[in-house]
């Protein structure tokens, strides 16, 4: 599925696009996906970033679920409460 998105670029950004575009013989828009997609592989080695060993270990916390939900549900308790007099 294609999204719109929407970015201010120079003026010679957008001359450019145009031109690689013309001269490759394919849209803006192949222009810019496939910059992206090489300039990502330049930087991460690989074209798909391996988002599992990117966040490996996110979710490992010192306290138990149930500590976590009874201070999660106190703060938003007390943040109700506190204009109440």
């Amino acid at each position: 599925m294609d999204k719109i998105m929407s970015a201010r670029v120079d003026e010679s950004v957008t001359f450019l696009l145009d031109r690689l575009a013309k001269k490759l013989q394919t849209s803006k828009k192949n222009v810019i996906e496939t910059a992206l997609r090489m300039y990502s592989e330049k930087i991460d080695g690989n074209n798909n970033a391996d988002i599992f060993k990117e966040t490996c270990g996110a979710w490992k916390r010192d306290e138990s679920a149930t500590t976590t939900i009874k201070k999660s549900r106190s703060t938003f308790n007390k943040s109700i409460t506190r204009h109440y007099l």
